[in-house]
This record gives structure tokens, C-alpha cells and sequence, in this order.
């Protein structure tokens, strides 16, 4: 496709190309690096909060598959309205937190811990950027910008911290930004080249648009169903007084209208002679089969699509049937932590490397042995002990027990 610029794009591409320059003289090692920042670049508007529907929902799906001028805003505004469902924002926070709270660690080309390079990514910075890697599988494609290099107290390099670029300002199809939501991919600035490629990090193939695309109609409807559940309680929910009378004087039938509407709380009324009053019950009782049964139906779609179950985040029936879920959200979740150590080890320490960072040689994988349960390191503990000599200090520094010497005992445990 040709490439088509403004004068005033023309102007920002060419700072972007002076701002390479500078980089390129700037030295390796303790040379702080600053980046552009790729969001002061675009011209934001503020998001409308325009009510959702599965019409409106279809329509933005095609406007994201258009090949020529693929637009993703609309898309991106359902996806927003969708998450306002706390079911779906709990999927997705469960699915997220199990890979965040997984151990890590950098090792070298012989296996070997390295602690120091271990405490540039043990910071805020790296915390954000695998959140907002793992963002990208309910939303799709995603863009993150990294920091400026800085150095902390103790000496250690880090980022200042990332950010996502705004998600409606990126054309992924074409690797490109554009300053205007609107605009179409042949004025965009490319992100992929020059300057901007060393801050950027892609997480998630070009063309996908996440698992938001699939959860959304749920969510719409069930957002829809509560909406009428509400109007329902309004009208049936609560009993209706019906007053009569046989006085004709409009003074007693005005009186007669204000007690009825002030009647509360231990209310009380006095009504002229010949009045009566009747308290009408709904008798209409199939709401909760109609209403409830529908957004537990949506609820369950929604975890079978993020969670590929449903019962680690609702009740379950049985514990068999609750350990099969378990097992495949486990699945899922390993799944996440395989593409998260793919995308730092492909992406982001080369990356790294080429702005400084001393990280040559190093990769970062996931601390699997941490991840065991109680009984599972009490196995795995029980038999090293049973077959190799252990340091006691391992012992000490994991229980916080002091220990002053080995116990002579015939039971097999300590020999």
C-alpha cells in the first residue's frame, strides 16, 4: 500500500527519526535511555457511553474485519460496556492472577540463577507489563510501550514502568498508529521500524480481536435481562393499595389520594365514612424462571469461554466434578504462562539488550517448584531426604526452624 502523509506527520516522523539518532550515539551500560512517547502522540478524544446491543455488537465486528480500513474503536466500546459485568471481570481476574502470582526466575545458558539480573524484573514495571500481556487475551492484539531506562537507589536498571497503547489509535493489520482515531492505515506513523521498535512490545497475532468478541453478547444480554428483572420488581413486585369510596366530595377523594401514596412504614390513615381499602398481591410467580435462569445461563457461557469451565468460580456439585474443572483450568492457565515466557523471551529481553540492559545470554522461565502444594513438596521433600544428604540449612532458611543436629531415630525418615 502507498504511503501517504500529512505536513504535520511528515514533521512528527522526522522527530522520530532525529529521536533514533540520539539513541543510536547514546552508549550502552550506564547510560539512561529515554523513549517518545508514543501516547503524546496521538490526539485521544473522550470515550462516549453509548448504550450496547448485539445489533451494534455485529456491526463493529465487521467494521473490525474490513480489509482495506479495519476499525476497532466500536469493538473496543462493546468490550468496555461488556466488562461493567463483574462475572466476566471475575473470569478473567481469576484466570490472570494464577499466572501472576506464579515464581520466576533468570538463569543462563547453563541453568544457573542469576540473582542480580533477577532484580531488574522483581519491580512494578514487570508486574504491569505480564498484566497487560495477559490483557491481550480477552481484548486481542495489544500494544505495550516501555519506559524510560532508569536506575534505582540500590544501582539496578528498570523501566519507569509501561503502558498500553490506546487500543482504538492502533492499526495491527498495517503496523501502524494513527494520531486520529479515524484516520486510515496509509497516514499512520509505523511502529514496527526505526525509533519506536526497540519501546514497542506486540503481544497477540495481528488479526485477533480476543475472547471479549465471544463474551460479549452474553454479557449484553444479561445486562438486558436484569434491566427487565428490575422493571418487573417495579411493577409486580410490590402489592397495590386500592381505595374506594362512595363520597362524591372531591376534598375527601384528594384526601383519600394522599394517604394512599404516603402509606410506608407503619403507616396509619384516617378515610371518610364508606370507604374501603384492598391490598392486591401479584400472583404472577414465573420471574426467577424467566429472568434468573437466563443471566445463570449467561454467567455459565461466559466462564466456559474465559475459564473453559464453571465451577472454580461457581458452586460445584461434586468433588470429582470440581477436580476435572480444576484440572482444566490448569491447563489453560499453563497455556498463558507458556505464551507470557514466550513473549518476555522473544520480545522483550532482546529488547532489553539492545537499550542497555545487561541481560546477554539470560532467559526467563517459571519457578515450577514453587508452584507445589503443601503436600506436594512434603512428598518431594520425604523422598530426597530419603535417598540424598540435604543441607539442614534449606530447612532452616524454609520453616524458620533452628536446627542443631541430626536426630538418630530407626524410623526411616533421618538416618
Amino acid at each position: 500500500m502507498a504511503s501517504k502523509r500529512y505536513p504535520s506527520q511528515l514533521k512528527t516522523v522526522e522527530s522520530i527519526r532525529l529521536a533514533a539518532r540520539e539513541n543510536n550515539a547514546a552508549k550502552g551500560g550506564g547510560s539512561m535511555r529515554k523513549r517518545k512517547s508514543l501516547v503524546m502522540m496521538l490526539n485521544r478524544q473522550t470515550q462516549s457511553l453509548t448504550k450496547q446491543d448485539v445489533a451494534r455488537w455485529r456491526r463493529a465486528w465487521a467494521m473490525a474485519l474490513n480489509i482495506e480500513n479495519p476499525k476497532r474503536g466500536a469493538l473496543y466500546s462493546i468490550y468496555t460496556d461488556a466488562l461493567v459485568d463483574m462475572h466476566l471481570t471475575g473470569c478473567f481476574t481469576q484466570r490472570y492472577h494464577k499466572t501472576l502470582l506464579k515464581a520466576f526466575v533468570i538463569v543462563d545458558e547453563n541453568g544457573k540463577e542469576d540473582e542480580e539480573a533477577l532484580k531488574i524484573f522483581e519491580s512494578k514495571w514487570f508486574h504491569h507489563f505480564l498484566l497487560r500481556a495477559l490483557e491481550s487475551i480477552g481484548w486481542g492484539h495489544s500494544l505495550i510501550q516501555l519506559g524510560d531506562v532508569i536506575t534505582d537507589a540500590n544501582g539496578v536498571m528498570k523501566f519507569s514502568d509501561v503502558e498500553i497503547v490506546p487500543r482504538e489509535h492502533v492499526c495491527p493489520e498495517y503496523g501502524v498508529l494513527l494520531r486520529d482515531r479515524s484516520d486510515s492505515p496509509d497516514q499512520g506513523i509505523p511502529y514496527r521500524e526505526g525509533a519506536l521498535a526497540d519501546w514497542c512490545v506486540e503481544v497477540g497475532d495481528s488479526r485477533d480481536l480476543g475472547l471479549l468478541l465471544k463474551c460479549a453478547p452474553q454479557a449484553l444480554a444479561k445486562k438486558n435481562m436484569t434491566t427487565y428483572w428490575d422493571v418487573f420488581g417495579e411493577i409486580f413486585g410490590m402489592p397495590m393499595r386500592v381505595g374506594t369510596t362512595t363520597s362524591q366530595n372531591p376534598a375527601d377523594r384528594k384526601q383519600i389520594e394522599v394517604m394512599l401514596e404516603e402509606m410506608g412504614a407503619a403507616g396509619w390513615a384516617l378515610f371518610p365514612e364508606g370507604t374501603t381499602i384492598e391490598i392486591k398481591e401479584s400472583s404472577r410467580g414465573d420471574a426467577y424462571n424467566v429472568y434468573d435462569r437466563r443471566i445463570d445461563r449467561a454467567n455459565s457461557e461466559m466462564s466456559k469461554g474465559v475459564l473453559g469451565q464453571t465451577m472454580t468460580i461457581d458452586n460445584g456439585s461434586s468433588q470429582s466434578q470440581s477436580e476435572t474443572h480444576l484440572e482444566v483450568f490448569e491447563n489453560i492457565c499453563a497455556a498463558d504462562a507458556r505464551l507470557i515466557e514466550y513473549v518476555v523471551n522473544d520480545d522483550l529481553i532482546p529488547k532489553m539488550i539492545r537499550l542497555g540492559f545487561p541481560l546477554a545470554g539470560l532467559t526467563f522461565k517459571w519457578d515450577d517448584a514453587a508452584s507445589y502444594s503443601p503436600a506436594e513438596q512434603r512428598e518431594l521433600e520425604r523422598v530426597l531426604l530419603q535417598y540424598f544428604d540435604i543441607n539442614p540449612q534449606y530447612f532452616v532458611d524454609k520453616y524458620k526452624i533452628p536446627i542443631n543436629g541430626v536426630k538418630q531415630s530407626s524410623d526411616g525418615f533421618f538416618e
